[in-house]
């Protein structure tokens, strides 16, 4: 599939959930990003701002297996990745999948699940597989998980374990609408919600063919120093007690090609890096107590990074 077609494979699926999202571009193609970089998503905000129904959008417009998992305090590890039940008619173990073992998985209110239960997901996000009773399953791709969680709210909440944080590509916060965008919604649900009408724009098989060619975007070797010198810039900031990690190199690397071809590009601009640094790194990072006195959020550390990390431009010809 060539670059043109991996934008208009984009414009068809953002078109479709902007439907039912409204006023909210940026966020959509992030969300894009991450389905095309095969990169789970943790979308975090406070409720009723269209967490769960950006979710379904994405999943009803690539027509993939969808699931969702509600988590509780009082969820189990086999809840998460099936089990194993004896037959009395057959006198054999039968694997009974559970809700992971689709390819576009909901983990709702992620952080009300217990870390024993979480830990549940870290095979299956990483490796694409579930391991039970010393079996292992096969995800079927595409394999993507949509997490939310509400920040705001920490009563009967655990907070999400720095592998688990690692392992989504990308964070995103949609925020309140417009005014405008408000009352078009408002105009939208007066008799049903327009996510059951959505249709499945893109198949699976055009969107493995995109995720494919996404990976074939030039980067130039320039722009992958400056990938990782912005990284290694927040393992060494005085604010930051841990820094990110390699995997949130490549995950800036990945997201950058997929933004790229998004825009039509064959070829990634140090703005790509620029505008993801935050998305993929900031929930990477884990700020200092002095500095979480003074309120120094992930955020400022990384604008702070990416002012202070010479761009390359000069002998790349890009102004």
């Amino acid at each position: 599939m060539s670059i043109s077609s991996v934008k208009a494979v984009g414009d068809r699926l953002a078109q479709n959930i902007e439907r039912v999202i409204l006023g909210k571009h940026e966020e959509v193609m992030l969300a894009l990003i991450g389905l095309l970089c095969e990169g789970h998503l943790l979308i975090e905000d406070v409720p009723g701002v269209g967490k769960t129904m950006l979710a379904k959008a994405l999943a009803r417009s690539v027509g993939g297996n969808f699931s969702r998992i509600q988590f509780t305090p009082d969820m189990l590890p086999s809840d998460v990745t099936g089990v194993s039940v004896f037959n009395q008619q057959t006198r054999e173990f039968e694997f009974r999948p559970g809700p992971i073992m689709a390819q576009i998985v909901l983990a709702d209110e992620i952080n009300r699940a217990t870390p024993k239960t979480q830990s549940a997901l870290l095979e299956a996000m990483e490796e694409r597989q579930v391991t039970v009773d010393g079996t292992t399953y096969e995800l079927a791709p595409p394999f993507l998980v949509l997490a939310t969680q509400n920040p705001i709210e920490y009563e009967g909440t655990f907070p999400l374990p720095e592998a688990q944080l690692d392992r989504f590509l990308l964070r995103i916060r949609l925020g309140y609408p417009e005014a405008t965008d408000e009352m078009a919604m408002l105009d939208a649900q007066q008799y049903h919600h327009p996510v059951t009408g959505l249709r499945q724009v893109v198949t699976l098989d055009e969107l493995r063919e995109a995720q494919a060619a996404v990976r074939s975007v030039y980067i130039d070797r320039q722009i992958k120093r400056y990938i990782v010198d912005i990284v290694s810039a927040t393992r060494n900031h005085d604010d930051v007690y841990l820094g990110a990690s390699p995997r949130g190199s490549l995950a800036l690397y990945r997201a950058s090609q997929a933004r790229a071809a998004l825009a039509g590009r064959d070829h990634v601009l140090p703005d790509d890096v620029k505008a993801l640094a935050i998305p993929t790194l900031a929930h990477r990072i884990i700020i200092g107590p002095s500095a979480r006195i003074k309120d120094i959020t992930a955020e400022n550390v990384i604008a702070e990074v990416l002012k202070r990390v010479p761009v390359p431009g000069a002998t790349l010809g890009i102004d």
